[in-house]
């Protein structure tokens, strides 16, 4: 549970450092955000959903998890989540992929600091290659 928590708190120190810092960050998150409450609205009008069902539905389709508990009925709900599909897939694995990258540079960063050189100490020379 521990972990879990932590891990959360990394995310978020991560959003907060994007939304800051970089600009690629801070466009597709907030592109996801309006995907997401676009979405959510569309199928809350056009199929009669409730809010936490729409944005539920849209979730996991920007996921790529699709249970199928909840499909489109009508033809213009079944043309617009292809597109959806399209733009929010793109988006979700570019997000993911931004978010990778800042923890590595992040990791590099804190390695390259002065006094965090852990590399362990024999016969004063260091086991580095």
């Amino acid at each position: 549970m521990f972990s879990f928590f932590l891990n959360c708190y990394r995310l978020l120190k991560l959003i907060f450092k994007g939304l800051k810092n970089d600009g690629e960050f801070r466009f597709l998150f907030i592109f996801i955000i309006l995907l997401l409450l676009g979405a959510t609205a569309f199928y809350t009008k056009i199929e009669h959903w409730r809010i936490v069902d729409a944005l539920y539905f849209s979730v996991m389709t920007m996921a790529t998890v699709g249970y199928g508990d909840f499909t489109p009925t009508t033809d213009i709900s079944k043309v617009f989540t292809i597109i959806y599909t399209f733009l929010a897939i793109g988006s979700f694995v570019s997000f993911t992929a931004k978010c990778v990258q800042m923890m590595l540079e992040n990791h590099q960063q804190k390695k390259k600091k002065p006094g965090n050189n852990h590399h362990p100490v024999i016969n004063n020379q260091t086991d580095q290659p």
